[in-house]
């Protein structure tokens, strides 16, 4: 299992980065991105403690581990803007908390984070031609996702990744232990969602293939 969205007590997290790593590393995970929520209050603390804390757990431990951000609530012309910022301090994956269904995100999110030099648009809801469309055009992955309210959209992102086929990858927005999965659990919620099960395996790769990018970027980031 790799998983590109997760959260910390950095933000509503429940755990310290340690022991969510050591829990996943239990769970059978290969891989995790620390993305906690950030807006311009807290971005300057939350970014940079992600990179000493992923530093140090590559040193120390099994699970691959990458720090980022998922910038969330903010109005949509200070995305580009605060994606900008979350690079300049060391964020490699960075993620924007799309319209999901059952939080009142602002109109206009999702169009201006496929526009923006994003890796993930994190549980889009209701996603349009449009920016789908243009998520595929620029190589943005969205977000499947196991998480409860938030999942309600997963039928039409699958729907439209068949329409447009940009990256399409599937995550927790893993804030307590008990939002963990296992490989059998991420294949299920895929079919759930509407995905056959001969392009199951292709989306894994989605992951696998931005997770090594983004080990690269973060192994050259001193050099």
């Amino acid at each position: 299992m790799i998983d590109l969205h997760t959260h910390t007590l950095f933000s509503d997290g429940e755990l310290l980065p340690s022991e969510l790593v050591r829990r996943a590393e239990v769970k059978g995970y290969s891989a995790l991105a620390l993305t906690d929520h950030v807006d311009f209050s807290n971005i300057n603390q939350v970014v940079p403690s992600l990179v000493a804390a992923s530093r140090r757990l590559n040193q120390t431990g099994r699970l691959t581990v990458i720090p980022g951000a998922e910038i969330t609530h903010v109005s949509p012309e200070d995305i580009p803007v605060l994606v900008k910022l979350a690079k300049e301090l060391g964020a490699v994956l960075v993620v924007v908390h799309g319209e999901t269904l059952v939080e009142p995100v602002r109109p206009g999110t999702n169009l201006a984070a496929v526009r923006s030099k994003i890796d993930v648009l994190a549980h889009p809801g209701l996603l349009s031609e449009e920016e789908a469309r243009i998520a595929a055009e620029r190589g943005v992955a969205v977000e499947l996702t196991s998480r409860h309210g938030h999942s309600l959209g997963n039928g039409l992102t699958a729907l439209r990744w068949y329409q447009f086929h940009f990256p399409l990858v599937l995550n927790t927005d893993t804030h307590g232990p008990e939002d963990l999965i296992d490989d059998d659990m991420a294949k299920k919620i895929m079919l759930g969602s509407g995905i056959r099960p001969d392009d199951v395996a292709e989306i894994m790769k989605n992951s696998h293939s931005l997770l090594e990018r983004k080990v690269l970027e973060f192994e050259h980031q001193d050099e």
